[in-house]
């Protein structure tokens, strides 16, 4: 007597072989098809799971978005001077970044052609907003230097976090790494924007 093969997928190990496939060929080039042959199941599997492509593009974009609004609420960000609190989101944005990378690598990647990836989009810039707001913050108390820009510096450092998902590829179990990685863009960004008395 033979059994039919049972479904061992969960909707996190789905979304996780979505995020990497939407990653690989674009959420627009990703059909379901490819969906079903990289996780190795039958299109009614999925749909066992979730209705549909968008669906797990929603779950992924929100999984780092979460892990980003995450961080306004941390004590670091919410208590003491803004100086003090923009350090300490930056460094916390990039080791989330680190953390859930594949998912904020997809996150930086929607282009605004469905209404996840807008939504997506918006969320975003409320996140950026909040982060500006910090620096603003910081440059009223006088800790930052008066003759940068801060829409301009803003922008700066959001670029170069931003650009780690691009090149960095984490060695596994290597905390050290990360924090290092945390440190330095802290460093670069701040040696440079804070004011000197």
């Amino acid at each position: 007597m033979t059994t039919a093969k049972r479904d061992t997928y969960t909707p996190e190990t789905l979304l996780s072989v979505a995020v990497r496939i939407f990653n690989e060929r674009g959420y627009d080039g990703t059909s379901m098809e490819h969906l079903s042959k990289a996780a190795g199941i039958s299109k009614s599997s999925i749909y066992h799971h979730v209705s549909g492509k968008e669906e797990l593009l929603r779950r992924a974009v929100s999984r780092a978005l979460d892990g980003l609004f995450a961080i306004l609420d941390e004590p670091g960000a919410a208590r003491g001077r803004a100086v003090e609190r923009v350090e300490y989101v930056t460094r916390r944005t990039v080791e989330v970044l680190i953390a859930e990378l594949p998912y904020v690598t997809l996150l930086l990647r929607v282009r605004g052609n469905t209404a996840t990836e807008r939504w997506a989009m918006e969320r975003r810039r409320e996140f950026d907003h909040e982060v500006a707001a910090l620096l603003k913050a910081a440059a009223a108390e006088g800790d930052l230097r008066a003759d940068v820009d801060i829409r301009l510096a803003t922008r700066l450092l959001f670029g170069m976090i931003n650009s780690l998902v691009e090149w960095y590829r984490p060695h596994p179990e290597s905390t050290a790494e990360r924090d290092q990685l945390a440190e330095t863009v802290v460093h670069l960004a701040f040696d440079g924007l804070r004011a000197t008395r």
